[in-house]
């Protein structure tokens, strides 16, 4: 029989969500939540994995639980499809984390890629604090209480699921067939991998302020956009523009449809089209930055009505995520007890294991 079908994903509630959350992985958990392929849908703020690099800054975290509970709702995650927690308040995950210690070495955590690059852009060096260290074994006990068999996130996150299903087989190894393995789910457009600051910088960064927030008001987003890094030796019309490293046709790239042609620049039937004219020259960055901006508009404003919504009952929305948690402990508790019986640490429950020593010391 097939086994069912189960997501699980997440983000750490560091501020609030902006266009690179939603194309790389916010706005496909929607599709996926309505798509009717999936039996349960686990969608998680990561609060817990977030105090590992801000233990003296717990406020931030607390503030922007909320507004990633808002950007969820208001992207179009749905409390009645999927089951939306926090993490810190499932504590079966911290059990789960301490057994999975035990399967994996201190070099193995070292040899992780996204380990690696996270701590050099922390500059942690030699002081990396444990919790932090060992988020791949942290992540790996998030994937497995809830038996998920679906992780979608973007390819520099692969390292990590990597890990997770060493731990797995490791696990299923030792204490006979227990946790699930996952599958990573990538973004089907490439430009929807990792869509870079409007700076040009690889990531979009709350502290480098290169971000376009779901929340953003239009005028907002309208400004953000005319001040986007475009190709610098563009600098007059007629020159030829580079397309690579250009971040407004990145954007194009993750976001423009067909149809937005026909209703926002009708001088052209499609990106293609677009790309040749501004590569050969006498295209300005101003115009493609004008059909970026009515795209992106199109694309938020359903977002920030609905989120303006949302905000009106804040109660309702800790109440939601209090449901959720306590939903989600159910699930993470029936698997840690079958971990513990399967690590044969259920001494408490397993009765033939209370006859028999009361046997063995009769005799």
């Amino acid at each position: 029989m097939e086994k069912e079908k189960v997501i699980l994903t997440g983000d750490r509630p560091t501020g609030k969500l902006h266009i690179g959350h939603y194309v790389g992985s916010l706005r496909r958990r929607v599709e996926l939540q309505n798509s009717g392929l999936y039996k349960k849908i686990f969608v998680f703020e990561a609060d817990a994995q977030a105090l590992t690099d801000n233990i003296d800054n717990p406020e931030k975290v607390r503030q922007n639980v909320i507004e990633v509970a808002l950007d969820y709702l208001a992207a179009g995650l749905d409390p009645q499809k999927s089951t939306i927690f926090i993490q810190s308040q499932i504590p079966e995950l911290c059990e789960l984390s301490f057994y999975y210690m035990d399967l994996v070495t201190v070099s193995r955590l070292q040899r992780n890629p996204t380990v690696k690059t996270e701590i050099q852009l922390r500059n942690f060096e030699t002081s990396i604090p444990v919790g932090f260290f060992t988020y791949p074994i942290s992540q790996a006990a998030d994937i497995t209480a809830f038996k998920a068999t679906t992780v979608p996130v973007g390819e520099d996150q692969e390292p990590m699921l990597e890990q997770a299903r060493e731990i797995v087989r490791r696990f299923n190894y030792i204490y006979g067939e227990t946790l699930v393995e996952p599958e990573i789910l990538l973004p089907d457009n490439a430009a929807c991998l990792r869509l870079p600051g409007t700076d040009g910088k690889a990531k979009m960064s709350k502290s480098l302020g290169n971000c376009i927030y779901l929340s953003d008001s239009a005028d907002e987003v309208e400004k953000k956009v005319r001040s986007m890094f475009t190709d610098p030796t563009h600098l007059r019309v007629s020159d030829p523009g580079k397309l690579e490293g250009n971040c407004v046709f990145t954007y194009l790239d993750a976001f423009c449809k067909e149809e937005h042609f026909g209703r926002y620049w009708t001088d052209y039937a499609n990106l293609d089209e677009l790309k040749a004219h501004y590569t050969r020259g006498g295209l300005g960055d101003m115009k493609v930055k004008k059909f970026l901006a009515a795209i992106l508009q199109e694309e938020l404003t359903p977002i920030r009505e609905r989120r303006k919504e949302f905000e009106k009952d804040i109660p309702a929305v800790y109440e939601m995520l209090k449901k959720g948690c306590e939903a989600a402990r159910e699930t993470a508790a029936q698997t840690l007890d079958e971990v513990r019986r399967a690590m044969k640490i259920n001494y408490f429950d397993d009765e033939a294991l209370i006859a028999e020593q009361a046997k063995r010391f009769s005799n």
